[in-house]
């Protein structure tokens, strides 16, 4: 049986769409192994309400 406790779940949010003064968010859900990852994440992720590849970041 494998062990859990390590691997955390976390929202990430564009960081762009803010800016553009479109209404909605883009916000993605994935996991991070919080022992390996100690700092937020930030990936390049695609927002559909901008139709373009943004950086999404992790928020509390």
């Amino acid at each position: 049986m494998a062990k859990k406790g390590n691997r955390i779940q976390v929202i990430m949010e564009c960081t762009e769409h803010k800016d553009s003064g479109k209404p909605g968010t883009s916000r993605y859900v994935t996991t991070k192994n919080k022992k390996n990852t100690t700092e937020r994440l930030e990936l390049k992720k695609y927002n559909s309400i901008l139709k373009k590849v943004t950086v999404h970041k992790e928020i509390k």
